[in-house]
């Protein structure tokens, strides 16, 4: 069995990667600290964002894909939504205008 690494250490680490390449990055919305779903919104800073969430793959490992793409009222919409609906959700927003995120690095699958 693989030991999955908290929430909260997660999303420390994720910012810490984000600071090395000078991509600003805000929690949102504090959820669970142990085992708490994740959103990551992308914002692009030109109106746009996309909203990201992790799912698993045909081998049960951890990805993350596209949730949903549209304006930032958009995606702000759709977390409020989410967060009535998972008070133990979180939420972090990226501020990158050209659209980094670093979620297709494979370490961060964990």
């Amino acid at each position: 069995m693989t030991a999955r690494l908290t929430t909260d250490f997660w999303i420390s680490a994720y910012r810490r990667r984000l600071q090395l390449f000078e991509i600003p990055a805000f929690v949102t919305n504090k959820g669970d600290a142990v085992a708490g779903a994740i959103l990551i919104k992308l914002n692009t800073l030109d109106g746009m964002a996309k909203l990201f969430h992790r799912t698993f793959d045909e081998n049960f490992n951890r990805q993350w894909t596209l949730f949903l793409e549209g304006t930032e009222i958009e995606i702000n919409e759709t977390i409020i939504e989410q967060i009535k609906f998972d008070s133990d959700l979180w939420v972090l927003e990226v501020e990158d205008r050209n659209g980094r995120h670093l979620l297709d690095d494979k370490s961060l699958n964990v």
